[in-house]
């Protein structure tokens, strides 16, 4: 049964070229996010690859209203890392599948998975390498009604461990040392799509693990994405496989413009949805270090007033809390990197402080004439009390 529902899945998803086998062109890469209202209506962000799609105000609109109807879209640029987060409706409909996929070049694959029949629950998947040799990985998450309900489905991509979110809480966590050499670790893009598993042309293990034949004179069945947000951890211009392993330590970053994670940068934040590194910014875009663990850094948003006086957080703002320090600096554009307790600043600032100082006015020879002259008063007053006494 789920060897034919994941040869039918994968309609939907395939590669132009698969670097594992063949030598091929640089991948262009994400900016460090990626932010689409489809309310407003199309975007450029993204090309349609089967199908129509029209817009109006609950987002990007797909429907499946006849047999071979699949409509799909996809960014036109990939991200390595990172995180997508989709608001979407799923369609109602016995044997309609509502799709959200990550899919590389060598068929590294992440998925959220919606059933039009089933009002209870979502699937989560994912596959390394076009691997079908075993179809254990499937989890089925409890959720109400998505057909009738807009919900964020997130996915946090990092190079540790891959994240599955519902409205900012954690459903499912895999481990890439669970997953071994089929966790998913190459450039995605995101793929987003309807597709009939119901058809009665399809294998009747399809059929049933879609719930059912899908009665086309019951459509049309319409599924709603009403905005994706994506943030790219490894920003640059393009990526390229340096060999043909599929591994995350072959792919080349071409004009890398990642933020580093010591410097304050308004596109890095905490990785997980649940937790904000500022208490009035949203979430920003985030960093994965080299090993794979996600570094936080709080969003600079700063302001810099005539007299030189900027605003930056703190070093010690953490979770949902934040600090924030005045810094007077002689040069209003320098940044301010938050450190492990007291401010600092980056390379070419004189110096910093976190609390705001107040220099000593100078007047030039000024002050030391005064002191002089005072003196000078002094003795004498003291030399006509001693006369006055003699006499």
């Amino acid at each position: 049964m789920l060897l034919a529902a994941a040869s039918m899945a994968s309609a939907q998803t395939w590669t132009a070229c698969n670097p594992m086998k063949n030598t091929c062109p640089a991948d262009p890469a994400l900016g460090a996010t990626l932010s689409t209202d489809f309310t407003a209506g199309a975007s450029k962000d993204w090309k349609v690859t089967n199908g129509e799609i029209s817009y109006n105000g609950q987002g990007a609109v797909f429907t499946v209203a006849k047999k071979g109807d699949s409509p799909t879209i996809q960014t036109n640029d990939y991200f390595f890392f990172g995180t997508a987060e989709v608001k979407m409706q799923a369609a109602p409909g016995t044997g309609i599948v509502s799709s959200i996929v990550l899919e590389s070049d060598d068929l590294d694959e992440i998925d959220w998975e919606a059933l039009g029949g089933d009002n209870t629950q979502i699937e989560t998947n994912y596959f390394g390498k076009d691997n079908t040799g075993t179809y254990n990985r499937a989890t089925y998450v409890n959720l109400n009604s998505p057909q009738t309900t807009s919900y964020t489905y997130t996915v946090d991509w990092q190079k540790d461990q891959i994240q599955w979110l519902i409205n900012g809480n954690v459903v499912r966590t895999l481990l890439a040392s669970d997953a071994g050499e089929y966790f998913p670790q190459t450039p995605m893009t995101l793929r987003i799509g309807i597709w009939a598993g119901g058809d009665s042309g399809n294998a009747p293990g399809t059929i049933q693990w879609a719930g059912g034949v899908t009665d086309y004179s019951k459509g049309p069945f319409t599924m709603y994405v009403e905005s994706v947000t994506i943030k790219n951890a490894n920003p640059g211009k393009s990526y390229t496989y340096s060999d043909n392993s599929g591994s995350a330590d072959s792919i080349k970053i071409d004009g890398s413009s990642s933020p580093d994670p010591t410097t304050s940068a308004a596109t890095t934040t905490s990785v997980h949805s649940t937790t904000s590194a500022h208490p009035t910014t949203s979430a920003e875009p985030t960093t994965s270090a080299g090993h794979g663990t996600t570094t936080s850094v709080p969003p600079s948003h700063t302001s810099t007033a005539g007299d030189g006086t900027t605003t930056a957080p703190s070093g010690t703002a953490t979770g949902k809390t934040g600090t924030l320090t005045t810094v007077t600096s002689a040069t209003p554009s320098t940044g301010v990197v938050p450190g492990s307790g007291n401010s600092t600043t980056t390379p070419g600032s004189s110096h910093a402080s976190s609390t705001s100082t107040t220099a000593p006015v100078h007047t030039g020879g000024a002050i030391s004439s005064v002191s002089t002259s005072g003196s000078l008063v002094a003795l004498y007053g003291f030399l006509a009390a001693m006369v006055a006494y003699v006499l």
